[in-house]
């Protein structure tokens, strides 16, 4: 089965209901984390909103647009980086801090990265790197389980 459907239909929720599961994107070809909590904007809607609307992307956060060839950034208030996926999740091209008001698109990609500012200079992103894309607890998520383990680990000290 291909891994983009089985992530979308196992690891994403209705398009209604907020992502029980956001998306953590490894760069195996750099050892290094691109993000640890990406949402899948898999429908027409949600490609077409992308992430319009937002007053910033955090480190960390993103939005994979899947199937996706270009991007436009009119509306936004944030520069993004870019970057293109190949169908087996290999760099195609990257665009670093793409400002508010622009177009960028790669004809030859199946979908696209949309991270935080300065993400691919952190982790040295280039195209022909290989990513992977793992399942991820979302961040309020991770914060209660993160609380959880240490109140469980003062009881036991």
């Amino acid at each position: 089965m291909n891994l983009t459907r089985w992530i979308l239909d196992h690891l994403v929720q209705p398009r209604s209901a907020k992502p029980e599961v956001c998306l953590r994107i490894s760069n195996l070809t750099r050892q290094s984390e691109l993000a640890h909590c990406v949402d899948v904007a898999d429908s027409g809607a949600k490609r077409r909103k992308g992430l319009l609307g937002r007053k910033m992307l955090s480190p960390g956060e993103g939005l994979w647009i899947v199937p996706c060839e270009a991007v436009h950034t009119f509306g936004m208030q944030f520069p993004i980086d870019l970057v293109y996926l190949d169908r087996n999740k290999r760099v195609k091209k990257v665009r670093h801090s793409v400002p508010p008001s622009r177009l960028s698109a790669c004809l030859s990609a199946h979908s696209v990265l949309e991270l935080a500012a300065g993400s691919i200079s952190r982790t040295q992103t280039k195209p022909g790197d290989k990513l992977e894309f793992t399942a991820s607890l979302p961040a309020s998520d991770r914060a209660s389980s993160s609380h959880a383990s240490q109140g469980a680990h003062s009881r036991r000290s």
